[in-house]
């Protein structure tokens, strides 16, 4: 990759035909910074944005935002006006209409100037669509019913012996562009593959694996497009979005690449090298404003089948501890990532943003405006207000990065982090590298004054008191005295018998996503990621991970609700099964989600 561009200056208008979407300043401060102290350059876009388009941001029917489109050409198919509109209006129409049903529209305003004899409406109407095909091609390669619907429209003009009007609208150019868009096919669950294991890892240092997983990062980064960001919001999830899956599966990928690297080592010793290591790793990603992989790096250092490891944390320096714990805070979902916004508004130049955050961002704007006014005019604010968004987005991707790549050692890194571990592998690794019981449990530790791993009759009768059952343990070891193992067994066989009576035992857990940071109340590991951190309890507000809540021992101890008083730790958020479901109502609860937008 070549070293760090400037940023653009925005282009100059051109003397005749189309021009690209306006490019703001990469350097200004996104409009979402919690405490802006003057405003953004993204901000002053959209205002003059804003004015350039009059009266219709207050509203417009959408006969006079296509009709408008139209009347931005002139005679000889010259811009006679801004593009702004025409940009807005082509890439994020698909909110009120599918492209299809809009090219349909203008076929019939085609019809009716026929009909009329207004030859220079026609033809105005035929630069509208060959602006439309030039400038958002992709959406002819992507939609079967743009193209047959397309394809209706080349049939009438050929019929009517119009041939300045088919060389207007000929699509042919499309198919002689460079396809350089890959596909992702989705990996089967079923699919056997081997496990690759990193021999990058030992070799680089540091500085030279964060830069060549920043280099995987923007590869990925840069493939979504506007089109992606509209399907992403037109479809409200990223299924049947390729480009968007491959980012999430990279970054989920690094995560777990992480967590396996650190567990392949037999010590702890040699554990926490690798924990140190990814640390550095981390902090070089922090200073090339890689914020979507850092987040994964330590993310998977804070996972819990990394953070229950005691024996594994006991050799990593405090210093060590203290940069993690700036880390976390910086990437904190607290008061709406307001660290992270902080520290992303500050960047300038290159920076890759965290995807998941932003994209929560647009899908809240999305629910939280509507699509038409009280009057039934299309809400264009809305429109504008999107595209600005996503726009800001997209300029990120004409900013190279600052470093070089060695593209054998990319494809080696691509072939490490292609794992097909699920969660389940990762935490029987987790446990065989120190195994649950390795330190008595807190409860147990009370009673075990000499730490011989044993307590007596009578203490555990002071414990189980404490339960609303009882029954006979087996003491198979020592009589009289009973082990870690033979309580833990208690715990789990009362949970199942209480769970086949239909007692208060068991827990009502149900996936949630939560706006403070927050910790397993089972493995005291932190509840990372961006939606669906874990499981809370609807009965008693335990929090733990989708490993634990089936692990969990203690007993459910319901409350009197209270939708007012949340948790400590959490906001109290209506569970979502994906990102898809996130909707404004969801994220504007709590922590008033577009708080300082």
């Amino acid at each position: 990759m070549g070293t760090l561009g400037k940023a653009r200056e925005a282009p100059r208008k051109p003397s005749h035909g189309c021009r690209a979407a306006p490019k703001a300043r990469l350097e200004a401060k996104p409009t979402n910074s919690p405490f802006p102290s003057h405003p953004s350059l993204a901000q002053i876009t959209q205002f003059r944005m804003m004015v350039s388009l009059g009266h219709l941001t207050k509203g417009a029917s959408l006969d006079d935002l296509i009709d408008s489109c139209i009347q931005s050409f002139d005679a000889d198919g010259n811009l006679c006006r801004s593009n702004q509109l025409l940009q807005v209006m082509l890439t994020m129409h698909r909110i009120i209409i599918s492209s299809a049903d809009l090219l349909q529209k203008v076929i019939t305003l085609y019809k009716d100037a026929l009909a009329k004899n207004s030859p220079g409406l026609c033809l105005k109407i035929c630069y509208f669509v060959r602006y439309w095909i030039t400038e958002f091609w992709v959406m002819f390669k992507m939609d079967s019913s743009l193209t047959d619907t397309m394809e209706e429209f080349q049939e009438l003009v050929k019929a009517k012996g119009e041939e300045l009007h088919c060389r207007l609208i000929d699509t042919t150019q499309i198919n002689a562009r460079d396809w350089s868009r890959k596909l992702t096919q989705r990996i089967k669950s079923n699919t056997s593959k081997k496990r690759k294991v990193s021999l990058l890892f030992d070799h680089l240092e540091p500085e030279e694996l964060s830069e060549h997983l920043t280099y995987l990062e923007f590869k990925s980064f840069r493939r979504i497009s506007f089109s992606d960001y509209q399907n992403y919001l037109v479809n409200s999830c990223v299924k049947e979005n390729p480009t968007m899956e491959r980012s999430i599966a990279l970054c989920n990928g690094i995560s777990q690449w992480v967590q396996l690297m650190v567990l392949s080592r037999p010590t702890p010793q040699l554990r926490a090298e690798v924990f140190i290591k990814f640390i550095r790793v981390a902090q070089k990603l922090h200073q090339l404003q890689n914020f979507n992989t850092l987040m994964a790096v330590i993310g998977g250092l804070c996972h819990s089948s990394i953070s229950r490891l005691k024996e594994t944390s006991s050799h990593v320096p405090h210093e060590i501890n203290k940069v993690l714990g700036e880390m976390t805070e910086l990437l904190s979902s607290c008061r709406n990532y307001d660290n992270y916004r902080r520290a992303y508004g500050e960047c300038t130049h290159f920076k890759i943003p965290i995807l998941g955050v932003h994209l929560k961002d647009l899908i809240s704007l999305y629910e939280a405006m509507p699509d038409y006014l009280e009057d039934g005019k299309v809400n264009v604010h809305k429109l504008l207000a999107l595209y600005n968004h996503i726009n800001e987005l997209v300029q990120l991707q004409e900013v190279a990065p600052p470093l070089e790549a060695n593209k054998d050692l990319v494809h080696l890194l691509t072939l490490s982090l292609d794992l097909y571990y699920t969660e389940d592998e990762i935490y029987e690794l987790s446990y065989a590298r120190e195994p649950r019981n390795h330190r008595a449990p807190s409860v147990f530790k009370n009673y075990d004054h000499d730490q011989d791993g044993y307590i007596s009759q009578e203490e555990f009768e002071k414990i189980a008191a404490s339960f609303p059952f009882s029954f006979c343990v087996m003491d198979k070891d020592r009589e009289g005295l009973i082990s870690r193992d033979e309580i833990t067994a208690y715990f789990m066989r009362a949970s199942s018998i209480y769970s086949k009576l239909g007692l208060g035992f068991p827990h009502n857990f149900q996936e949630t996503t939560y706006l403070k940071p927050t910790f397993c109340d089972n493995c005291a590991g932190f509840l990372w990621g961006v939606i669906k951190q874990g499981y809370r309890c609807k009965d008693c507000g335990m929090n733990c991970h989708k490993q634990c809540k089936d692990l969990v021992v203690f007993e459910c101890k319901k409350r009197a609700k209270n939708p007012t008083a949340p948790t400590e730790n959490s906001t109290s958020v209506e569970p979502v099964s994906n990102l898809c479901s996130l909707g404004a109502k969801d994220l504007l609860h709590g922590n008033k989600y577009l708080e300082g937008r």
